[in-house]
């Protein structure tokens, strides 16, 4: 079996290959790909990528290049994890927002349209390719805007399914607190990517008991302080959010604490330095505790999970995945991209049905669901006019002299990624 990821030049990669040593029997890679452009990243992140497989006895071939074409060709699946502009692009899209009053964040609100308008005609390139060379290939998509991004290749007709870590990290997390194996978590899972409610937190499947009341009751004051959301929201709506649900919830009280700290984004390219300096150590073979302060925590787990069902192998029966709507939220269009439980084959992924939404999160999801479409539009289309649109209806903007400021920000900003401008 060979897999390709593009963007294996990341910090994050160390984490992924972890994932794929440990995880053998389920995913029996015999050659592994790192496609990336930045031959220095690359190099470093590749060299500790064999030494992780060497330490676990792993004897998957693992090959670098910054050939896309080559480097997809005759993979059974590619992964893909780009950050189009880097670092530099993430520390610009978490600040310009804030001079107009709005939330500086990579991937929601006008950063996150920044980012998606970078990036999407980049990805539909690649999937282009990854087509050409093999039309049989899955993409399984770990770039934000994960809904957008996803969107955006099944409506151009690619084999593609989103992929985001923050349900899996809420189901260790919920397992931990109640003492149980991962697997016997089940989580009603429903909305957006980033933009997500656990409704219940059921043991054994899907029609297991629900312990989310008994969750909240005995752990709700460490739930809340990892969402870092004040537990009276929690017992109030009885419920667990995403924790980018603090952008909505509390978006005054964010941007305030945002104007006084450096950005999130100075903050990884300070860790991405001291890492890559970590990963060109010829004596580490395993991926350093620094990495878990990335991010992507159970990253490689997931997409281990996805990938080995998706290619027919011994998946998880049930996954939280980005895929079509289908009727699954009878309120949004077919076309709209949720994340939701669905069952995954080699077909794809099904999504499992989903009780009544209620009308506090329905219209929420709605509302974003209508901002995704324009900000698509925008990505594919261009245009100021389209950018404005978009940002109008963002429910984090939703004011027009925001939104005509957001947007002379935004395209300044990313002259050189827009084509349009």
């Amino acid at each position: 079996m060979k897999l390709a990821v593009v963007g294996g030049g990341s910090t994050y990669t160390p984490e992924l290959i972890d994932g794929f040593a440990r995880l053998r029997d389920t995913l029996p890679i015999t050659e592994l790909v790192l496609v990336d452009p930045a031959a220095e990243r690359l190099e470093l992140v590749g060299g500790l990528a064999r030494r992780i497989f060497a330490r676990q006895d792993h004897d998957g071939k693992i090959v670098t290049t910054g050939d896309l074409d080559a480097g997809v060709e005759g993979a059974d699946a590619v992964l893909l994890q780009l950050r189009v502009g880097g670092q530099a692009a993430r520390e610009r899209d978490e600040t310009w927002p804030l001079e107009c009053g709005c939330v500086g964040q990579e991937t929601t609100g006008a950063g996150g349209l920044a980012k998606a308008l970078r990036t999407v005609p980049v990805v539909l390139d690649i999937a282009e390719r990854v087509r050409r060379a093999n039309p049989d290939a899955w993409i399984i998509d770990f770039t934000n805007p994960v809904g957008i991004v996803t969107r955006a290749l099944l409506q151009a007709g690619h084999k593609a399914v989103g992929l985001c870590n923050v349900a899996i990290g809420l189901q260790r997390k919920f397992a931990g607190l109640l003492g149980v194996a991962p697997s016997e978590v089940h989580l009603d899972h429903v909305g957006l990517n980033h933009l997500t409610w656990e409704r219940a937190v059921r043991l054994g499947g899907p029609e297991g008991e629900n312990v989310l009341p008994r969750l909240l009751a005995e752990h709700g004051d460490a739930v809340a302080d990892d969402l870092r959301l004040p537990r009276p929201v929690l017992d109030r709506l009885g419920v667990v959010p995403s924790y980018y649900l603090r952008y909505f919830y509390g978006h005054d009280e964010v941007v305030r604490e945002l104007g006084t700290k450096p950005s999130r984004a100075a903050e990884v390219a300070a860790m991405e330095r001291e890492l890559l300096e970590m990963y060109g150590d010829p004596a580490l073979d395993e991926k350093p505790a620094l990495l878990a302060k990335r991010g992507g925590a159970f990253y490689s787990e997931a997409a281990v999970d996805l990938a080995a069902s998706l290619l027919g192998g011994g998946g998880s029966p049930y996954q939280v995945v980005n895929t079509y709507n289908n009727g699954t939220l009878p309120f949004l269009p077919d076309d709209a991209v949720v994340e939701t439980q669905a069952s995954v084959g080699s077909g794809g992924a099904v999504p499992l049905p989903v009780a009544p939404v209620d009308p506090l999160y329905a219209g929420l999801i709605a509302h974003v669901t209508a901002y995704e479409d324009l900000a698509l539009e925008a990505a594919l289309r261009g245009g100021r006019d389209r950018v404005f649109k978009a940002l109008l209806a963002h429910p984090l903007v939703g004011q027009y002299d925001r939104a005509d400021g957001l947007t002379d920000r935004l395209i300044a900003h990313n002259r050189e990624h827009l084509a349009w401008v």
